[in-house]
């Protein structure tokens, strides 16, 4: 399951940043600094990690694997940040649908992580 969960997280939070990008003067109460640049770094940094958090711990560095694996899956809960910047009136379906998506898939990963740790362990 763990290559589910990191791939469904990487693809909504792929779609997540592209809606962001595209619309980003739409989105409501975005810093003035961000720009389309940095919100295509932003996957790019985020989806490193979690790709380095699976290789490592695919090749047994399991501690900090499970770690890399933990942050990119709060990453991925971190969409929710939006409803804190601007109520949830301010936003329109499809960046509901985005942010919700990634978040799910965020919070699978977090799931799927603790559940493997475990099965690790035990």
């Amino acid at each position: 399951m763990l290559p589910i969960a990191l791939i469904a997280l990487a693809a909504t939070s792929l779609v997540h940043h592209l809606h962001n990008a595209q619309f980003l003067d739409d989105y409501p109460n975005m810093p003035a600094w961000l720009s389309v640049g940095s919100v295509y770094a932003a996957w790019l940094v985020a989806a490193a990690v979690g790709v380095a958090g699976y290789a490592l711990w695919r090749s047994g560095h399991r501690v900090i694997g499970t770690v890399l694996l933990l942050a990119y899956g709060c990453y991925g809960l971190d969409a929710l940040i939006h409803y804190l910047i601007a109520p949830l009136a301010a936003h329109s379906l499809a960046m509901h649908l985005t942010i919700a998506l990634e978040a799910a898939a965020g919070a699978f990963l977090l799931g799927v992580v603790a559940t493997a740790r475990a099965h690790v362990q035990g």
